[in-house]
Parts: C-alpha cells; sequence; structure tokens
C-alpha cells in the first residue's frame, strides 16, 4: 500500500502567507501551478524552490511527490539547503574552488569539503527572483546575478520558467546571457518520492529506474570527476535497462562506497548537441507512479538522497536516508578544470539555453 498520505485529496495544504516575507528588500511568495487534470505544482520565488507536486496514483488519489518545507522559514533554515531549489551558477562541484578563464584565475568559496558546491555559500537557491505568474499554469523567474558574486565573473542575467503542461509534465526552459565570459551550469535540485510525503518517508530503495546513458564520470573520494568517461557496462551503475535502486547500491563496488550511494553524473546518449531526449524513467511500483526526464543537457546526475538525516519537512513528514531520489539535468561537475568535457563558458553575445521535462505518469 501507499504510505499514508498526509495532505487533503487533490490539494496542496500549505499557506501561502507562510511564503510571504521580504527578504534582502525583495518580496517573496507561493505561486500555484494548476492544469485541466488537477494537478498542482507549487513553487516560491525564494530559491526558485519546487515545494509541492500533487501527483496521481493509478487508483485516482493524490499525494505530494517531492520532499519539501512548509514555510519560507524552514527554507531558510533547512539541514538541506537545496531541497527543490533552483542551482547556480554553477551546479555540482568545482575542485578546489578554483577554475582559469581566458588566462585569469577566480577563486570561489569552499563549501563542500574541499570543493565549492552549488554556486558556492549563497547560490541561486538563496536569493529571491523577480517572479511574474503568465497564467494558472505559467510561472517566470528573473535573477540578476552581478559581477564577482559568490566570485564569479560577468553580470549574468537569468531567466526560468517553469510550466505545468496539460500532459502532467513539469517543464523547465532556461535562459541567460552574460556581458563578460563566464561560467554556467544551471540545474534544478527536487528530491523525488513517487510514493508520496510520509511520516516517515519510505525509501526509494523499492523505485524503479532506467537511464539512457552507457558512460558516467566515476568521482574520487571527495566526489570530483577523475577526469574518466567510463563505461556502466558489469557495474552497479548501469541502468540501461530497468533495475530496481537499492537492488546494488549498497554493494562494495568503490564508486557507491565513496557516494554513500548514488550521487553520480550520467553522460547521457545523444545523437546530437544539444537535443531534448530521453534520460531517465522512475516507477514506483506500489502507487504506479512514474516519472520521466528529459533534457537538452549533455548529463544527469543521479542522487538517492544518502546524506538526507531524518529531519521534519511539511505536513510533519521526515525525511530519513534514501527517501528521496534526485536526477538533475545538467553539464558534467568540475567542467571548467576539464577541457575534455562539454564546455560550460558563455561569452558575451551569446544566449544560454537549456529545457528539463519531469513528466508524471501511471503505469498502465
Amino acid at each position: 500500500m501507499t504510505p499514508n498520505n498526509l495532505l487533503p485529496k487533490s490539494r496542496i495544504a500549505l499557506k501561502r502567507e507562510d511564503f510571504q516575507a521580504e527578504v534582502n528588500g525583495k518580496e517573496t511568495d507561493l505561486f500555484i501551478l494548476k492544469n485541466k487534470n488537477e494537478m498542482e505544482i507549487a513553487v516560491t520565488n525564494y530559491g526558485g524552490f519546487v515545494v509541492a507536486v500533487m501527483a496521481p496514483d493509478k487508483n485516482g488519489d493524490y499525494a505530494d511527490v517531492v520532499l519539501g518545507h512548509s514555510s519560507l522559514h524552514d527554507y531558510q533554515h533547512t539541514p538541506e539547503p537545496y531541497l527543490g531549489s533552483l542551482v547556480g551558477r554553477y551546479g555540482n562541484r568545482i575542485a578546489g574552488g578554483k577554475f582559469t578563464l581566458e588566462g585569469k584565475e577566480y577563486t570561489l568559496a569552499i563549501n563542500n569539503g574541499p570543493n565549492t558546491l552549488h554556486g558556492g555559500l549563497t547560490g541561486f537557491n538563496a536569493v529571491v527572483w523577480d517572479a511574474e505568474q503568465l497564467n494558472s499554469q505559467t510561472l517566470k523567474l528573473n535573477y540578476l546575478s552581478v559581477d564577482g558574486e559568490e566570485g564569479f565573473p560577468g553580470n549574468l542575467s537569468v531567466e526560468v520558467i517553469y510550466h505545468l503542461s496539460n500532459d502532467n509534465a513539469l517543464v523547465i526552459s532556461y535562459q541567460a546571457m552574460t556581458d563578460k565570459t563566464t561560467i554556467i551550469n544551471l540545474t534544478q535540485h527536487s528530491f523525488f518520492n513517487l510514493a508520496g510525503n510520509a511520516k516517515p518517508t519510505p525509501t526509494i530503495c523499492n523505485h524503479i529506474l532506467t537511464i539512457n546513458a552507457d558512460h558516467y564520470t566515476p568521482m574520487d573520494n571527495v566526489s570530483v570527476p577523475t577526469g574518466q568517461i567510463a563505461p556502466v557496462a558489469g557495474t552497479p551503475m548501469d541502468f540501461r535497462t530497468p533495475h530496481v535502486v537499492g537492488e546494488r547500491i549498497d554493494d562494495k563496488f568503490e564508486q557507491l562506497v565513496f557516494g554513500k550511494g548514488y550521487d553520480h553524473c550520467y553522460v547521457l546518449n545523444k545523437k546530437e548537441t544539444g537535443e531534448l531526449s530521453f534520460a531517465a524513467k522512475v516507477t514506483e511500483p506500489e502507487s504506479g507512479r512514474t516519472l520521466e526526464v528529459y533534457t537538452t543537457e549533455p548529463g544527469v546526475q543521479l542522487y538517492t538522497g544518502n546524506w538526507l538525516g531524518g529531519f521534519e519537512g511539511k505536513y510533519g513528514a521526515t525525511y530519513p536516508e534514501r527517501s528521496a531520489i534526485c536526477l538533475e539535468t545538467q553539464h558534467f561537475p568540475d567542467s571548467p578544470n576539464k577541457p575534455h568535457f562539454p564546455s560550460v563558458v558563455l561569452h558575451p553575445g551569446e544566449v544560454y539555453t537549456q529545457k528539463c521535462i519531469y513528466k508524471f505518469g501511471i503505469e498502465k
């Protein structure tokens, strides 16, 4: 059976006023996207967090299938600062907090072991985005990251559009421009559990996962890619055919030991650079809920919530270790220091674009 859902059926039980405040002179709020199927998604313009996703199961019962918090205050003080946020300027890790661009070395804040993670001390997850709800299904967010913010060069103007389509897909479209050569790697960091929030939220070890990737980027013991592009064949990293997530997660395979589970970037199979193509599929067998991921990006980071510590989230739900699966579409970690990885450099006059689709369904 699906764990007890802590929400009334087909309704997001969050209070808008709990997300309304002034942070650094800018107003925060909670926005609800709703499609013709009565599916609903809640987003706050603080950090671009996807706060709730109400999705039906095979019996027509709704559950909230992302981890999150019930208030702005809780997001500002969460033990997991990327719990459904937008991530930038650079998602994932930059080794040693340093990179060289056009002959100049840049130094960033160290916030993850010896590395920079997800944009630094105050990444895009911890700023207020300008928000405009274009219609009942679409929210536009804008943010200007000024030259030197978190050590990155250039005034970077970023636009992100969240759109809930009538086929139950959350479509995320990104666009950015800079006035000085810079690096950029944006992503969305929702923590999914297709069984729904509960107390405790169950692990995702029963979820069935497929990833459209023949290769991945192995990492060292501080989670930085070695630079190798390694085949998944013959290893527990192989999800080219469906596997239960928990089937091999505790294997004594060095990469899984380093990550305490899965926390790796997969090199997606692409016919051409930048094509919008299938990346991954997740199925929760008891509820029948499915999630398909499509992206224009070259990689997807699989993270199985290995460091979730059991803290309390919305509705009194708790989030123990491995109670979520993340599929973060992005360029590869530490690309600025790995010249053979796809480039993350953005020049003045160029337009950065990216699209990610999280499509929710029901297994027939």
